[in-house]
Order: C-alpha cells, then sequence, then structure tokens
C-alpha cells in the first residue's frame, strides 16, 4: 500500500452513527464533528447529528418522537462543506444530563433513576442508531459512562449501542490527553484581551483583576497569563499551604454543621497587593492579575450563600463573579497599606472565547480526534473509551474506566502539578517579589 493511497472501507456491523455534543462551546468544535462525520460517510455509514445535546432525546416518547430538523439533521457532504474552521456548532449544544440521578452502580438497576438514561435509549433505537460518538467535557464523559454501563443491564439480545468518547474542555483539565481542542485558541483569544487590558491599565495607571474561565483547574488561566503577559497569575492549584484554611459553617438548608477546605482570602489578597507594591517601585503603577474562576468553589461559605447550582451540582459562578469580590478587598487592603487609592477593575472573561475562529493547532488536533471516533469503532471495534493523542498527534484509545471511578461514577481532574516547569514558567515571567540575593 503506497502512502498516498485512499483508507480503505472496512466491513462493519454499523449503519448509522449518532454524533452529539453536550456542555460548553470549544472553538475547532466543528472540525471534530465534521471529520468524524466525513470518515464514517466514506467507508458508507449514515451520520445524524443529534441537536442541542441531550435535551432532545430525554424527551423521547411513542407519542413524542425524534422529529428531524428538530431534535436530529443528516450529516452529508453538503452540510459538512467547509465547516472544518468554522466558529460554533453546527448541531448545537445544552447541559442536559439524563444520568444525574446515577452517583453508583447500583442506580443504574433502579427503574427510577435510570429512566432518563433508558428513554435516550430508546430514542437512539427509534432513530436506527447503530453507535454514539459523544463530544464533551467531564460531564459528557460521566454520562457516556453511565450509557455505556446502563446497557450491561439490559434484557439479553437487546441492541447495543457502542460508545466512544471525545474529551473537549477549553479548560485542559482532561485526565489522559495532553491538550484539548479549543485550548490554544482560547489561550489566544483571552491573551489578546489581557493585553488590551495591560495597555489601558497603563494609560491610567490602574489594574485589572481578570477572572478566566477553568473551573477545576489552572490550565486556561496560567495559558491566558504567560501569552497576556499578565503580572500575577493565581489558580486553585495555588491555594494550598498558608493561602488554604478550614472554616465550619452551618449549611442553610440542612441545619448541619459541616467543615471545608477553603481559600484564605486575606493571604491571597495580601499576596496580590505584595505585586502591586512592588511593581510601583518599579515605576509600574499599573498590571493585570488572573484568576481562575474555580477559586469561588474555595471561598468562604459566607461568600456562596444563595449562590444556585446547575445539573451537575456546580455553583453559578458567573453570578458570583469573583472578580469583582476580590477586587474590593484588594482596593481596600491596597489603601490600608500604603495609604493610597489605586482603582482595580473586576471582569470576567472566558464566554468570548468559546466559539472563536479556532486556531490552526486546534484544528488539526480536533479533526485527529474525529477521525480517531471513526477508527476505534470501524477500524478497531472499539467501545467505552476515550480517543486521545499524544507527541505528533499519535492516537490512543483510553478505557472508561482508566477515567471514571467506576464505584463513585467521578471523573479524575488532571490539575497544573504544582512546582512543574510549566507551572514555574509563570513565575519567572511575572512579577518578582522577592528580594535580589546580595552579591559577595
Amino acid at each position: 500500500m503506497s502512502s498516498l493511497d485512499s483508507p480503505g472501507s472496512v466491513a462493519t456491523e454499523i449503519k448509522k452513527v449518532a454524533i452529539l455534543f453536550a456542555g460548553g462551546p470549544a472553538p475547532a468544535a466543528n472540525a471534530v464533528i465534521s471529520t468524524a462525520a466525513a470518515a464514517f460517510l466514506r467507508n458508507g455509514i449514515e451520520v445524524i447529528g443529534i441537536k442541542h445535546g441531550y435535551s432532545g432525546l430525554v424527551e423521547f416518547a411513542a407519542d413524542h418522537p425524534m422529529v428531524e430538523g428538530k431534535d436530529y439533521i443528516q450529516l452529508d457532504s453538503r452540510t459538512l462543506r467547509r465547516t472544518r474552521n468554522s466558529p460554533g456548532i453546527i448541531i448545537g449544544t445544552a447541559r442536559t444530563n439524563p444520568g444525574k440521578m446515577i452517583s453508583s452502580p447500583a442506580h443504574l438497576q433502579d427503574a427510577e433513576k435510570n429512566k432518563p438514561l433508558r428513554t435516550v435509549y430508546e430514542a437512539f433505537c427509534s432513530l436506527g442508531v447503530d453507535a454514539l460518538v459523544s463530544i464533551g467535557g467531564d460531564d459528557t464523559l460521566k454520562t457516556a459512562n453511565k450509557f455505556q454501563m446502563f446497557q450491561k443491564h439490559l434484557p439479553a439480545g437487546s441492541k447495543m449501542i457502542p460508545v466512544v468518547h471525545l474529551p473537549k474542555t477549553i479548560d485542559n483539565d482532561y485526565l489522559g490527553i495532553d491538550f484539548t481542542f479549543g485550548y490554544f485558541t482560547a489561550v489566544e483569544t483571552l491573551a489578546g484581551e489581557v493585553r488590551n487590558l495591560l495597555a489601558d491599565a497603563e494609560a491610567g495607571r490602574n489594574y485589572f483583576l481578570v477572572e478566566s474561565m477553568g473551573r477545576s483547574a489552572g490550565w486556561l488561566a496560567y495559558g491566558v497569563a504567560i501569552a497576556g503577559e499578565a503580572s500575577l497569575v493565581i489558580s486553585v492549584e495555588d491555594i494550598y499551604g498558608k493561602y488554604r484554611s478550614t472554616e465550619t459553617y452551618t449549611d442553610e438548608k440542612t441545619g448541619e454543621t459541616k467543615s471545608r477546605d477553603v481559600m484564605n482570602v486575606e493571604e491571597v489578597v495580601n499576596r496580590i497587593v505584595r505585586t502591586m507594591v512592588v511593581r510601583e517601585k518599579e515605576g509600574k503603577e499599573f498590571g493585570v492579575v488572573v484568576v481562575a474562576e474555580g477559586m469561588a468553589e474555595l471561598l468562604p461559605y459566607k461568600y456562596l450563600v444563595g449562590v444556585p447550582r446547575d445539573e451537575h451540582g456546580h455553583i453559578a459562578i458567573s453570578q458570583l463573579n469573583l472578580s469583582r469580590t476580590l477586587s474590593k478587598l484588594i482596593t481596600d487592603e491596597y489603601k490600608k497599606q500604603t495609604g493610597k487609592s489605586r482603582k482595580m477593575v473586576g471582569l470576567q472573561l472566558g464566554y468570548e472565547a468559546r466559539c472563536a475562529r479556532p486556531h490552526a493547532f486546534d484544528v488539526m488536533l480536533g479533526s485527529q480526534l474525529g477521525v480517531g471516533a471513526y477508527r476505534a469503532l470501524v477500524e478497531k471495534g472499539l467501545q467505552g473509551v476515550m480517543v486521545s493523542v499524544s507527541g505528533q498527534l499519535q492516537l490512543h484509545f483510553v478505557p472508561f474506566e482508566k477515567l471514571v471511578d467506576q464505584e463513585t461514577l467521578v471523573t479524575t481532574v488532571r490539575f497544573v502539578e504544582r512546582d512543574s516547569d510549566f507551572h514555574k514558567l509563570a513565575r519567572f515571567l511575572e512579577t518578582n517579589i522577592n528580594e535580589p540575593v546580595p552579591k559577595k
């Protein structure tokens, strides 16, 4: 076989594949969807795109069938034309979670708790779907795993719908892959915003506190700070030692007394003020500080009272506004320490990056993941795996069991490793708060 030969057709029992995207948008989503669909189509396999995640699937019933155009679309060569580099998501997305009542394997045998998953299964069967390509973040991975496990409890002889998952998050906190598609586009987009804010801050001799997306880990915050030349970056990984404490509180719903680890807000604020003071000594009366939104989860309980949570149990960070909360504390502490006023404006960044036109690397990465879905299902006959790449986009297929705890059904977050070279890179590039060592 020549290196210029097209991939040959592969015999397979899969005749129709469904592609589903769930959770927040990410750049290069269409590269993933279109290349996955194109790979199946070239082997004569029909492809449908499920619209808006699981939202239509969970409403399926005998008297409420799946409707083409509303609940799903045919993905053919005409639909996919020049979509690889396009922004947005051609099949839409949603955060509907059919597995939200399942928190242990035993729940998969509970007819009431597994009803949404059964409805999803029946909806796919009604469409004649033979395999599912799931695209999404860690919550969507958990759903894919639960759907795969649910099918093991079906009566003997039932139709089985193999599942492969493609990892998506601009947060880049996925176990099992080095970088997720959309991450570099998001970093570049938000870094550009930070560079603009730096020019604004210098002109007005003030500060901006930028709250970057990144609920669980600091990959996005650190990437944005490094590429955007920020003055300082702090993420959840940095909240340890003197920056972490424990509090006891009374749960407003249950009345129970509980304990939890929290951020030592006073120490974090002091660290930021210290950067400001040192910069002033260097003649810099301005700057941009980047913090990861996930630090909001570590705020003391008094800041979280009344804040709603989503279907996955996460607090509504956008309503909490960590950046404004910290900005007020920082300006007050700065005045207390210096006797001077310095304006600090809190801003939330992230949404403007999620549907940006994708960076070339994200298009290449997303395309390989999309083709990897076809190669996993058809060429290798795999199911219950996440498609991954390493090195020069070399494909790997990671079993769900290595990514999701099979007892708690919870995924493992991949944090920025403290004191790793990537972590230290930011420290080398930002304001040095240490006194220089005297020369001998």
